[in-house]
């Protein structure tokens, strides 16, 4: 008999991936190819021309966060993914107990708000930090509410 998954994780504060994020060259096919394709949704969006960010909610609360890289390089295997990120309900506190760890902290606990454009409430204030997981792996903690 199956039992129920646990919907929380005591350590990230309720837990779970928040999001993936990649790059993409050609921000508008991507977005395209992930809202009408996989039937994923805007949930907020930001930034400048050239310079644009959306996460992409896949149905689930789960989001793609596609930043645009017009000026990338050619693409090579699994060179799109720029970082995966976990929910926490404490950035950080979670922060300290990976540096207690031994893994290196490369965005020390900050606080921000996203201004958001076509898509979002308009300003959405979390808090996020960055380490490098064991295998030199890119994670990013992130708390909000809203997303």
């Amino acid at each position: 008999m199956l039992r129920p998954m646990s919907k929380t994780n005591s350590v990230l504060g309720g837990g779970g991936f928040h999001h993936v994020a990649i790059n993409a060259r050609d921000f508008d096919r991507s977005v395209r190819f992930y809202c009408d394709t996989l039937g994923f949704r805007p949930k907020i969006s930001w930034g400048e021309p050239g310079k644009r960010a959306i996460m992409l909610d896949s149905g689930d609360g789960n989001y793609l966060e596609i930043f645009e890289a017009v000026n990338r390089g050619p693409v090579v295997e699994g060179g799109a993914i720029l970082h995966m990120c976990f929910r926490t309900s404490d950035t950080r506190a979670l922060t300290e107990r990976i540096r207690a760890a031994g893994m290196k902290i490369t965005m020390e606990p900050k606080d921000i708000t996203i201004q958001t454009t076509d898509h979002g409430p308009g300003q959405v204030p979390i808090c996020i930090s960055f380490f490098q997981g064991p295998d030199g792996e890119i994670v990013e903690l992130f708390q909000n509410t809203y997303t």
